[in-house]
């Protein structure tokens, strides 16, 4: 890299100022401190869109290792499922005289013989009200109000 010390920057600067001139100093000198933020931030971005490219790049590889792990394990439990069907066969092929499909027995349908307007064992309302059994449910403000202590009156 270049070495700018103090004394090499005020060489420059007094170059500067003799060969452009003091008036026109301030302007150049805007311009090219743009210039170089310009060119500063042009190189920022080219390398974060390296940085960028080389992550996906390892993120691709990662990827791609993940996939081969899931097709070696899919394919274990493929050869695993076989094996395990090939048992089975053969340890059900004896019994029901070779057959191994077994039928499913439901249980027949039965209507609940239900009629729903009219109650068969319903309690009479007396019963319910000398019991005390709430027949209707309220609202909790209904039910503030209903239980709430009368005030007295003078």
């Amino acid at each position: 890299m270049i070495d700018l010390g103090i004394s090499k920057l005020m060489l420059i600067g007094a170059v500067a100022l003799i060969v452009i001139g003091p008036e026109k100093l301030p302007r150049v000198a805007r311009t090219v401190g743009a210039l170089l933020g310009k060119a500063q931030r042009y190189v920022a971005e080219v390398k974060a869109e390296v940085n960028r490219s080389m992550d996906l790049e390892e993120l691709q590889k990662m990827k791609a290792t993940v996939e081969g792990a899931a097709r070696d394990v899919q394919a274990s439990f493929h050869s695993a499922g076989a094996e395990l069907e090939k048992t089975w066969s053969e340890a059900t092929s004896g019994l029901d005289g070779g057959s191994t499909a077994v039928e499913p027995v439901f249980p027949q349908y039965r209507h609940p013989q239900k009629n729903f307007r009219l109650k068969q064992k319903a309690v009479p309302q007396w019963y319910k009200a000398r019991a005390g059994v709430r027949t209707k449910a309220l609202s909790g403000a209904a039910r503030v109000a209903r239980y709430r202590p009368k005030t007295r009156s003078l």
